[in-house]
C-alpha cells in the first residue's frame, strides 16, 4: 500500500467581527522591546501574566484586562485552542491548523499570518525584571 502525503492546502484568512476578545499579545522583532517594557510594568503592577520569550519574540499570556498594550505588537484571540489575530479567522478551520502544527492536547498553539508557534504553556511570571534581557536596556 502507498502512503501518499496529506494533500497541501494554503492558509487563508477572512476578517473577524466583532473581534475575539484578547487572550495573548504577540510581538517579532523590533516591537519586541516596547512589548517586554510594558510586559515589566504590568507585572510590577500585579498583573498574572505567562510569558515566552526567545532572540525573535515575545508572547504575553493573560486575561485581556491584564495584558501589556504596545504600538507594533499583534492581538490574539482564542479560536477552540488555537490563539489567532482578534481580528482574523483562519480557513481552514482553526481546529485542522493545529493538528497540522503537530500541537498535542495541553501544548499552547498560536498561528498568524506570518508566525507558527507550538509550546508547552508558560508558568505566570513573577519577576518583572526577568524581561530587561528583552527590552535591549543593559540592566536597569
Amino acid at each position: 500500500m502507498t502512503h501518499l502525503p496529506p494533500p497541501a492546502v494554503a492558509l487563508t484568512w477572512e476578517r473577524r467581527e466583532p473581534p475575539l476578545p484578547a487572550a495573548a499579545v504577540l510581538a517579532v522583532g523590533e516591537a519586541v522591546p516596547a512589548l517586554a517594557v510594558a510586559t515589566r510594568a504590568r507585572l510590577a503592577d500585579g498583573a498574572r501574566l505567562g510569558v515566552l520569550a526567545d532572540d525573535t519574540a515575545l508572547l504575553v499570556l493573560g486575561a485581556e484586562p491584564d495584558l501589556p498594550w504596545s504600538d507594533g505588537a499583534r492581538y490574539l484571540g482564542r479560536d477552540g485552542e488555537l490563539l489567532v489575530p482578534t481580528t482574523a479567522r483562519p480557513k481552514p478551520a482553526p481546529a485542522l491548523w493545529r493538528a497540522a502544527l503537530g500541537a498535542e492536547p495541553g501544548e499552547l498553539c498560536v498561528l498568524t499570518p506570518d508566525h507558527a508557534l507550538v509550546a508547552a504553556p508558560p508558568a505566570p511570571a513573577t519577576d518583572p525584571q526577568a524581561l530587561t534581557p528583552c527590552t535591549g536596556e543593559a540592566g536597569r
